[in-house]
């Protein structure tokens, strides 16, 4: 039973004129921030709000790194060459903490995005070429910030490897495989929207440590934070529903970072 969990959603995801999303009222539902960086979703302008919504609010800004792919929303895996790919993801996590010093925070943990999210759970290679990153950007605290991934991942190995910490998620408003990874968004019931079904499977993760996956299996996935996508219909209805379950079922919502 975990008492204390953290409540994160991906925001900051519009581009330009173009909007995904009620940033500003998850915000007010969230306890931490996966603001896009600009490689997938994001802009300056955009970065700077979102910051600036999480800073008034308490909300930890954790910087959401994807592979280059604006066209794809960061969701089309990519064979990137990992001395590039580490650059990019320095200077995502980079870009994302000056403007959020500049709003009077800081960026506090990293989580990628997408594509890149799930090729680093399980590719040796890519996964060293975020951590690597990770672990070349010293922030203030003087330690490296830690990174977002499924439990089991092959991150977490490497990362402690380069002293990075890592936090284990789940996510409510996704469906599991009995291996304990994300069903591809590629497949029919991928992403779940009922409210109270949500809600539900967000306290069990909380408080047993379990899922259901899709053949009926009961999956064992610790984690110490939930996510609810800012990007799925109805996200704020979602990420509400959540909340007021979890803190119903006597867990206190807190922000690892």
């Amino acid at each position: 039973m975990n008492a204390v969990i953290d409540l994160n959603a991906d925001l900051g995801e519009g581009f330009g004129v173009w909007s995904l999303g009620d940033d500003l009222a998850l915000l007010d539902v969230v306890t931490s921030a996966n603001v896009a960086c600009g490689f997938h979703a994001g802009d300056p302008l955009i970065i700077r709000r979102t910051c600036a919504a999480a800073v008034d609010r308490g909300v930890a800004i954790g910087a959401q790194v994807s592979y280059r792919d604006l066209a794809g929303f960061g969701r089309r895996e990519m064979d990137v060459d990992p001395e590039e790919l580490c650059a990019e993801v320095l200077y995502q996590i980079s870009a994302l903490d000056g403007i959020a010093r500049a709003m009077g925070g800081e960026v506090t943990y990293v989580k990628p995005h997408g594509a890149l999210y799930n090729r680093a759970c399980r590719d040796v290679v890519q996964a060293e070429a975020v951590v690597a990153a990770v672990a070349d950007y010293i922030p203030s605290a003087g330690r490296p910030l830690p990174i977002l991934t499924l439990p089991g991942s092959v991150l977490h190995e490497i990362a402690a490897g380069y002293d990075v910490p890592t936090v284990t998620e789940s996510f409510a408003d996704r469906a599991y495989t009995p291996a304990g990874t994300l069903v591809s968004r590629r497949e029919p019931g991928s992403v779940l929207h009922d409210p109270d079904e949500v809600a539900a499977r967000a306290v069990r993760m909380a408080r047993e440590g379990m899922v259901t996956a899709v053949d009926g299996t009961e999956v064992r996935i610790g984690a110490r934070s939930v996510c609810v996508h800012g990007d799925t219909p109805g996200a704020v209805v979602l990420a509400e529903a959540v909340r007021k379950a979890l803190t119903g079922a006597g867990v206190t919502l807190e922000s690892f970072a």
